[in-house]
């Protein structure tokens, strides 16, 4: 029981500074530029790297528009679902616990916008990718860390099985 709460405050807290940050540069973004504005430390950089002030009523990168509602449900039933899954997640799976948590903060960072705003600031633009957040980054960041994590466990398995498997009988012949 003590292992689980210890747990579970390692998510919470990888989960909590993830929405801190994600919450306070929001906050920087809506009281310092105006919606629709931008801001560039240098204009040359503008084309390639701005920070930008925009309202995002659908998903990450700006894609479905105007479904807020559905995916203030689907970051709902995420979030419960990394709560109830992560005490399975053995302790030594670092690489899916670390994913979990990202995701987990991601989810809730435009959680909170969602459910206080009707919508998420997005601020981040990069070249012509679409215009997204540090909640974002971190859910997207947790997928690849997911995935990359998979292939990993999928390489160690098949080295394994073949380690463990009999030589097959043209081996043998050669030897």
């Amino acid at each position: 029981m003590k292992q689980t709460l210890k747990d579970y405050l390692g998510l919470g807290l990888m989960a909590g500074v993830i929405v801190a940050l994600d919450q306070w540069t929001k906050s920087l973004v809506e009281a310092n530029i105006p919606f629709g504005g931008f801001w560039s430390p240098w204009p040359w950089l503008t084309h390639y790297a701005r920070i930008v002030h925009w309202k995002n009523t659908g998903a990450a990168f700006g894609i479905l528009q105007d479904f807020g509602g559905v995916f203030t449900i689907l970051a709902i039933i995420v979030s419960i679902a990394i709560l109830y899954y992560f005490p399975q997640v053995p302790r030594q799976d670092r690489i899916l616990r670390l994913a979990m948590g990202l995701q987990l903060g991601g989810a809730l960072g435009n959680l909170v916008d969602r459910l206080t705003q009707g919508y998420v600031t997005d601020f981040i633009s990069l070249g012509n990718f679409a215009v997204f957040n540090i909640a974002d980054a971190s859910i997207s960041s947790g997928v690849a860390v997911l995935i990359i994590g998979i292939w990993l466990k999928d390489r160690q398995s098949a080295a394994q099985e073949e380690a463990a498997a009999p030589a097959s009988p043209e081996d043998a012949h050669l030897e």
